[in-house]
């Protein structure tokens, strides 16, 4: 009996080192995706977007809003020339004769 218990203790111990070796490991993966959230974070902070899906919609939005002004500006014309009085006075109709 005292046998089975030294044998039970000592692969107890196995077990223990075993799960100390995973966990250190566990650790470590875990610091390498915490530094990857930081460094992820700081370029965001920065508005450092590499990434080339962020880029193209950088650029777009950089269109819409040329094209939003571009808009404006034919609608403001539109209107001014609506309002304008025009040039030339109307013809007044001819007397029939």
């Amino acid at each position: 009996m005292v046998e089975a218990l030294i044998e039970h203790n000592i692969n107890l111990q196995h077990k223990l080192a075993d799960l100390i070796i995973s966990v250190r490991e566990l650790n470590g993966n875990v610091k390498n995706m915490v530094d990857l959230f930081t460094e992820a974070g700081e370029h965001i902070k920065k508005g450092k977007y590499e990434d080339p899906l962020f880029v193209k919609l950088d650029d777009l939005l950089e269109q819409n809003k040329n094209l939003a002004k571009g808009l404006l500006l034919l609608e403001k014309f539109i209107r001014e020339k609506q309002a304008a009085p025009t040039a030339f006075p109307q013809r007044m109709p001819r007397p029939e004769y």
